[in-house]
């Protein structure tokens, strides 16, 4: 995370000023503006350098930078909900066998993860990918029928089988 800048850190001529309460106050030039911050007995913080000219906040610079990294916390949190779960499903999987597999999927795709189903070809197998295709897509259709799905990625021959992500709409 990048500290932004705050008080003498600052470089620009002019700023765009905001106060404690979120109250735009206008464009002032530097030294005004900190002498508003010091009247306060506040800190000066750089909130943008991107706008012309840059956005300033009046307020306690520990305060600032500490909800910055509670936010930054809450983000890195809320961004591991969405796991990935692998379903593997065999060649010669039986239609009980798949009735429980697509269970499980559905599980996890209600839980908010996406799931990756596999289906592993062995030896003479490989041979027969359009079948092991046919297999994949009978198991998304049936698992359509029961839950909105997205596909997220189609479906994908890899050296030991085909793979396909998805995720509930």
């Amino acid at each position: 995370m990048n500290k932004p800048q705050y008080n003498n850190q600052i470089r620009a001529e002019e700023v765009r000023l905001v106060d404690e309460d979120g109250q735009q106050l206008g464009v002032f030039n530097l030294p005004e503006a900190l002498a508003m911050a010091k009247e306060k007995e506040l800190d000066l913080i750089m909130v943008t350098d991107k706008a012309v000219p840059p956005i300033c906040k009046i307020g306690d610079y520990g305060k600032y930078l500490y909800s910055l990294q509670k936010k930054e916390r809450k983000n890195i949190a809320g961004s591991k909900h969405g796991e990935t779960k692998n379903i593997r499903i065999s060649f010669n999987i039986s239609d009980n066998d798949m009735l429980t597999k697509m269970i499980a999927t559905e599980k996890f795709l209600n839980k908010g993860d996406k799931v990756n189903v596999e289906l592993r070809l062995k030896g003479r197998e490989k041979q027969l990918s359009n079948v092991g295709l046919e297999k994949i897509k009978k198991f998304i259709k049936l698992l359509e029928e029961k839950i909105p799905i997205k596909i997220e990625k189609e479906i994908k021959k890899e050296p030991k089988g085909l793979s396909v992500t998805i995720l509930k709409k």
